[in-house]
Protein backbone atom coordinates (compact mmCIF):
# COMPACT_ATOMS: atom_id res chain seq x y z
CA UNK A 1 0.00 0.00 0.00
CA UNK A 2 0.99 3.16 -0.96
CA UNK A 3 2.03 5.69 2.13
CA UNK A 4 0.40 8.79 1.19
CA UNK A 5 1.46 12.12 2.97
CA UNK A 6 -1.29 14.31 3.67
CA UNK A 7 0.27 18.12 3.82
CA UNK A 8 -0.73 19.90 6.76
CA UNK A 9 -3.29 23.29 6.97
CA UNK A 10 -1.80 26.79 8.06
CA UNK A 11 -3.22 27.30 11.36
CA UNK A 12 -4.98 31.10 11.68
CA UNK A 13 -3.56 33.84 13.17
CA UNK A 14 -3.70 37.28 14.51
CA UNK A 15 -4.38 40.04 12.03
CA UNK A 16 -1.59 41.94 11.59
CA UNK A 17 -1.95 45.26 10.26
CA UNK A 18 1.19 47.85 8.60
CA UNK A 19 2.01 50.63 11.02
CA UNK A 20 1.18 53.72 9.37
CA UNK A 21 3.74 55.29 7.33
CA UNK A 22 3.64 59.04 8.90
CA UNK A 23 4.72 56.99 12.43
CA UNK A 24 7.99 54.95 13.04
CA UNK A 25 8.20 53.08 15.96
CA UNK A 26 11.42 53.06 18.20
CA UNK A 27 13.04 50.45 16.81
CA UNK A 28 13.09 51.95 13.52
CA UNK A 29 16.11 53.51 14.45
CA UNK A 30 18.12 50.49 14.34
CA UNK A 31 20.85 50.71 11.53
CA UNK A 32 19.97 48.77 8.14
CA UNK A 33 23.50 46.51 8.22
CA UNK A 34 24.60 44.02 5.81
CA UNK A 35 23.61 40.70 7.58
CA UNK A 36 24.86 37.99 5.43
CA UNK A 37 27.17 37.19 8.16
CA UNK A 38 24.39 36.24 10.49
CA UNK A 39 23.15 33.04 9.67
CA UNK A 40 19.07 32.31 10.02
CA UNK A 41 18.76 29.18 12.57
CA UNK A 42 15.20 28.66 12.35
CA UNK A 43 14.17 25.92 10.41
CA UNK A 44 11.76 26.04 7.65
CA UNK A 45 8.32 24.88 8.41
CA UNK A 46 6.42 22.01 7.47
CA UNK A 47 4.77 22.17 4.23
CA UNK A 48 1.74 24.59 4.33
CA UNK A 49 -1.51 24.51 2.27
CA UNK A 50 -1.32 27.96 0.38
CA UNK A 51 -3.86 30.11 0.30
CA UNK A 52 -6.80 30.78 -2.54
CA UNK A 53 -6.26 34.02 -3.97
CA UNK A 54 -9.42 36.55 -4.03
CA UNK A 55 -11.48 36.27 -6.93
CA UNK A 56 -9.23 37.31 -9.98
CA UNK A 57 -9.39 40.80 -11.73
CA UNK A 58 -7.04 42.71 -13.74
CA UNK A 59 -4.85 43.86 -10.33
CA UNK A 60 -4.59 41.04 -9.71
CA UNK A 61 -3.19 39.42 -12.47
CA UNK A 62 -0.64 41.62 -12.71
CA UNK A 63 -0.26 41.86 -9.05
CA UNK A 64 -0.39 43.60 -6.04
CA UNK A 65 2.24 44.00 -3.44
CA UNK A 66 1.90 42.04 -0.12
CA UNK A 67 3.99 42.62 3.24
CA UNK A 68 5.79 40.01 4.91
CA UNK A 69 6.90 39.59 8.54
CA UNK A 70 10.71 38.45 9.08
CA UNK A 71 13.29 38.25 12.16
CA UNK A 72 13.92 41.71 12.97
CA UNK A 73 17.34 42.54 11.69
CA UNK A 74 17.04 39.99 9.17
CA UNK A 75 15.18 41.83 6.78
CA UNK A 76 18.38 42.52 3.78
CA UNK A 77 18.98 38.38 4.91
CA UNK A 78 15.58 37.79 3.86
CA UNK A 79 15.39 39.67 0.42
CA UNK A 80 18.36 37.95 -0.58
CA UNK A 81 17.07 34.50 0.58
CA UNK A 82 14.28 34.93 -1.61
CA UNK A 83 16.04 36.60 -4.35
CA UNK A 84 17.96 33.22 -4.45
CA UNK A 85 14.69 31.11 -4.28
CA UNK A 86 12.98 33.03 -6.98
CA UNK A 87 16.01 32.59 -9.60
CA UNK A 88 16.43 28.73 -8.68
CA UNK A 89 12.90 27.83 -8.58
CA UNK A 90 12.14 30.15 -11.78
CA UNK A 91 9.66 31.86 -10.68
CA UNK A 92 10.46 35.65 -11.84
CA UNK A 93 6.87 35.54 -13.63
CA UNK A 94 4.78 35.83 -10.52
CA UNK A 95 7.62 37.20 -7.72
CA UNK A 96 9.15 40.58 -9.21
CA UNK A 97 10.07 42.46 -6.83
CA UNK A 98 11.37 42.10 -3.10
CA UNK A 99 11.44 45.57 -1.30
CA UNK A 100 13.30 46.27 2.67
CA UNK A 101 11.77 50.49 3.11
CA UNK A 102 14.61 52.58 4.21
CA UNK A 103 15.23 56.12 4.47
CA UNK A 104 18.44 57.93 4.79
CA UNK A 105 19.39 60.06 7.78
CA UNK A 106 22.12 62.30 9.20
CA UNK A 107 23.09 61.42 12.81
CA UNK A 108 24.81 64.61 14.58
CA UNK A 109 26.73 63.65 17.79
CA UNK A 110 29.64 65.48 19.25
CA UNK A 111 30.26 67.77 15.89
CA UNK A 112 29.87 65.04 14.06
CA UNK A 113 27.88 64.12 11.30
CA UNK A 114 26.63 60.76 9.98
CA UNK A 115 24.85 59.77 7.05
CA UNK A 116 23.15 55.95 7.63
CA UNK A 117 19.73 54.30 5.97
CA UNK A 118 17.60 53.22 8.73
CA UNK A 119 14.63 50.56 7.85
CA UNK A 120 11.21 52.35 7.97
CA UNK A 121 9.15 49.00 9.14
CA UNK A 122 11.52 46.89 11.28
CA UNK A 123 10.43 43.17 10.95
CA UNK A 124 8.63 43.88 7.49
CA UNK A 125 9.68 43.21 3.26
CA UNK A 126 7.36 44.27 0.77
CA UNK A 127 6.82 41.63 -2.15
CA UNK A 128 5.49 42.65 -6.02
CA UNK A 129 4.08 39.16 -6.33
CA UNK A 130 0.90 37.55 -8.51
CA UNK A 131 -0.74 35.72 -5.67
CA UNK A 132 -0.85 31.60 -6.23
CA UNK A 133 -0.38 28.69 -4.55
CA UNK A 134 3.04 28.15 -6.08
CA UNK A 135 4.40 31.86 -5.08
CA UNK A 136 2.42 32.06 -1.76
CA UNK A 137 4.40 28.72 -0.81
CA UNK A 138 8.09 30.12 -2.38
CA UNK A 139 7.84 32.92 -0.29
CA UNK A 140 5.97 31.39 3.19
CA UNK A 141 8.82 29.14 3.01
CA UNK A 142 12.03 31.42 2.36
CA UNK A 143 13.98 30.86 5.36
CA UNK A 144 13.69 34.12 8.04
CA UNK A 145 10.16 34.50 6.69
CA UNK A 146 7.48 34.03 9.56
CA UNK A 147 4.47 34.55 7.97
CA UNK A 148 2.58 37.32 5.72
CA UNK A 149 0.49 40.29 7.01
CA UNK A 150 -3.29 39.72 6.37
CA UNK A 151 -6.36 37.79 8.23
CA UNK A 152 -5.47 34.47 8.98
CA UNK A 153 -3.69 32.62 6.16
CA UNK A 154 -4.99 34.96 3.60
CA UNK A 155 -2.69 37.85 2.55
CA UNK A 156 -4.09 40.85 2.15
CA UNK A 157 -2.64 43.49 -0.57
CA UNK A 158 -1.51 46.83 -0.08
CA UNK A 159 -3.37 49.81 -1.37
CA UNK A 160 -1.99 51.70 -3.78
CA UNK A 161 -1.51 54.84 -1.88
CA UNK A 162 0.08 52.99 0.57
CA UNK A 163 2.24 52.56 -1.80
CA UNK A 164 2.86 55.14 -2.87
CA UNK A 165 3.50 57.15 0.43
CA UNK A 166 5.90 54.65 0.69
CA UNK A 167 8.04 54.65 -2.28
CA UNK A 168 7.44 58.43 -1.59
CA UNK A 169 9.24 58.47 1.79
CA UNK A 170 12.17 56.33 0.58
CA UNK A 171 12.63 58.98 -2.35
CA UNK A 172 13.15 62.12 -0.05
CA UNK A 173 15.92 64.14 -1.28
CA UNK A 174 16.84 65.78 1.59
CA UNK A 175 17.45 63.45 4.68
CA UNK A 176 16.07 63.67 8.31
CA UNK A 177 18.42 65.15 11.10
CA UNK A 178 18.83 63.37 14.20
CA UNK A 179 20.15 64.43 17.54
CA UNK A 180 20.68 63.93 20.75
CA UNK A 181 19.94 67.24 22.13
CA UNK A 182 17.46 68.16 24.50
CA UNK A 183 15.93 71.34 26.19
CA UNK A 184 17.96 71.88 29.76
CA UNK A 185 21.19 69.59 28.46
CA UNK A 186 24.02 71.25 29.33
CA UNK A 187 26.52 71.23 26.07
CA UNK A 188 29.66 72.67 25.19
CA UNK A 189 30.90 74.91 22.30
CA UNK A 190 33.30 73.65 19.95
CA UNK A 191 33.48 76.21 17.09
CA UNK A 192 32.62 79.79 16.73
CA UNK A 193 33.26 83.43 18.59
CA UNK A 194 32.34 80.92 21.58
CA UNK A 195 34.06 77.79 21.25
CA UNK A 196 34.98 76.08 24.35
CA UNK A 197 32.07 78.14 26.11
CA UNK A 198 29.71 75.93 28.47
CA UNK A 199 26.04 76.61 27.80
CA UNK A 200 22.40 75.18 28.72
CA UNK A 201 20.10 73.92 25.52
CA UNK A 202 17.19 76.15 25.38
CA UNK A 203 16.00 75.49 22.13
CA UNK A 204 16.68 72.55 19.02
CA UNK A 205 14.74 73.20 15.29
CA UNK A 206 15.50 70.04 13.85
CA UNK A 207 14.24 70.95 10.15
CA UNK A 208 17.03 73.92 10.25
CA UNK A 209 19.46 71.81 12.04
CA UNK A 210 20.09 74.37 15.05
CA UNK A 211 20.08 74.54 18.71
CA UNK A 212 19.80 77.87 20.78
CA UNK A 213 21.79 77.52 23.84
CA UNK A 214 21.93 80.24 26.68
CA UNK A 215 25.28 81.32 27.69
CA UNK A 216 26.97 83.40 30.57
CA UNK A 217 28.11 85.95 28.65
CA UNK A 218 29.15 89.21 30.93
CA UNK A 219 27.43 87.93 33.90
CA UNK A 220 24.02 87.05 32.37
CA UNK A 221 22.37 84.60 30.27
CA UNK A 222 22.81 85.13 26.45
CA UNK A 223 20.99 83.21 24.16
CA UNK A 224 22.91 82.34 21.29
CA UNK A 225 21.80 80.20 17.88
CA UNK A 226 24.15 77.64 16.62
CA UNK A 227 24.62 74.98 14.00
CA UNK A 228 24.12 71.29 15.30
CA UNK A 229 28.39 70.31 14.35
CA UNK A 230 28.70 73.59 16.61
CA UNK A 231 27.73 71.50 19.70
CA UNK A 232 28.79 69.19 21.92
CA UNK A 233 27.82 67.07 24.83
CA UNK A 234 29.82 68.39 27.87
Amino acid sequence: MTKQTKRQTAPPTEEETLPSVPEIAPDDEAVVAPVDEIEVEAEIEDELEAPTPAEGTDEDREGEWYVIHSYSGYENKVQKNLMQRIESMGMQDQIFQIVVPTEEEVEIKDGHRRTVRRRVFPGYVLVHMLLTDDSWYVVRNTPGVTGFVGSGNKPSPLRQEEMDKIFKRMEVEAPKIKVSFREGQAVRIIDGPFADFMGTVDLVDSEKGKVRVLVSFFGRETPVELDFLQVSES
